[in-house]
């Protein structure tokens, strides 16, 4: 079976001022469908770099990346926001919720650049807000809701596209620990019921709970793990 997707040596060199840096060395990996997948490392060793291209926010230097059988590390950056749109959806550290839209807008918007009829975005909305337990807010604004129910939001948006992959860059980097585990477990039954995860995090405990664990060192894959039964929450 093809993988959804699948990097071949791909790298990213930054340049400034004369001055390379060398954020990705020859990357190889492949995600499948349904997989929950972690990538951990020390600081600075290319894990958001990593997340970057995975998700058409970057371009690698070099190599080859194929998305649901299709290449994409060429496109112009029309497409690539097309395609991200389409199949991908992201959850970020610091939630990225637009503050004077509802809780109801925020989810709706990525579906309003589809030209999608009211009607239908509505049933979308409603279902994802349904599937992290926030549909009773969605009048609310995010400065009224608390960091976990503002990431809950956050991955209400991230699902109501019915994307190809969630990437997850460190989903808990700005949650207690209550909130933390909460969310970690939200990811947990979103994979159950199907959904492709790739989360980026320094903690250990939280990558652990992924199917298969992939350590970054210096811009390189340097361990690859899988987990004999993931944990739900950490412990």
């Amino acid at each position: 079976m093809e993988p959804l997707l699948r990097l071949d040596s791909v790298t990213k060199v930054f340049t400034t001022d004369e001055v390379e840096t060398h954020a990705l060395a020859g990357i190889h990996l492949e995600i499948q469908r349904g997989e929950y997948v972690s990538i951990s490392g020390p600081s600075g060793c290319g894990k958001s770099t990593l997340l970057a291209i995975l998700g058409l926010l970057d371009t690698p230097s070099d190599g080859k990346y194929v998305l649901n059988d299709k290449p994409v590390e060429t496109l112009n950056m029309r497409d690539r926001a097309r395609i991200r749109n389409r199949e991908i959806g992201f959850i970020f550290q610091a939630f990225n919720l637009i503050g004077d839209l509802t809780v109801y807008e925020n989810v709706e918007l990525p579906l309003t650049y589809r030209n999608m009829p009211g009607k239908e975005r509505k049933s979308h909305v409603m279902e994802a807000l349904e599937r992290v337990g926030m549909s009773h807010r969605v009048k609310h604004y995010p400065s009224q809701l608390s960091g976990g129910q503002q990431q809950r939001v956050a991955v209400a948006r991230a699902l109501v596209g019915s994307p190809s992959i969630l990437l997850a860059d460190e989903p808990t980097g700005n949650l207690d620990s209550a909130n933390g585990e909460a969310v970690m477990q939200l990811l947990s039954e979103l994979h159950r019921s199907g959904a492709t995860v790739c989360m980026v995090t320094h903690d250990p405990r939280y990558a652990r709970t992924a199917e298969r664990n992939i350590r970054l060192f210096d811009g390189r894959i340097v361990e690859e793990t899988r987990s004999a039964t993931a944990s739900s929450v950490a412990n």
